[in-house]
């Protein structure tokens, strides 16, 4: 039972990540907590649609946000998130590559 359970929370996090734009948060918080106004500024989307994704992220435990003031920071929840992704992005980076190959014959 216990391993469907994590099955279905491995599944549902996977689910969130498998969209572009929650990557690219993903990528420009590896260095650390950012505010709201960097995220915006760097992925050149609407504060109203960013939210929408940090609101997803906060729900599956992905992001943690902080207040100080007016303005609101975003860390990742666990640094093994970037290695995860990384890892990731690795296999598809050979996955291209032996696609290439193939083509090239």
């Amino acid at each position: 039972m216990a391993d469907r359970q994590l099955y279905e929370l491995h599944a549902s996090i996977c689910q969130t990540l498998a969209n572009p734009k929650r990557l690219e948060v993903i990528d420009l918080l590896r260095d650390g907590e950012k505010s709201v106004t960097e995220i915006v500024e760097a992925m050149e989307i609407s504060q109203a649609n960013l939210s929408q994704h940090l609101t997803v992220m906060r729900q599956k435990g992905i992001v943690v946000p902080r207040r100080e003031g007016v303005n609101v920071y975003y860390r990742l929840s666990n640094p093994k998130i970037i290695k995860a992704c990384d890892l990731m992005r690795q296999v598809l980076l050979e996955h291209l590559q032996a696609g290439v190959e193939l083509a090239r014959g």
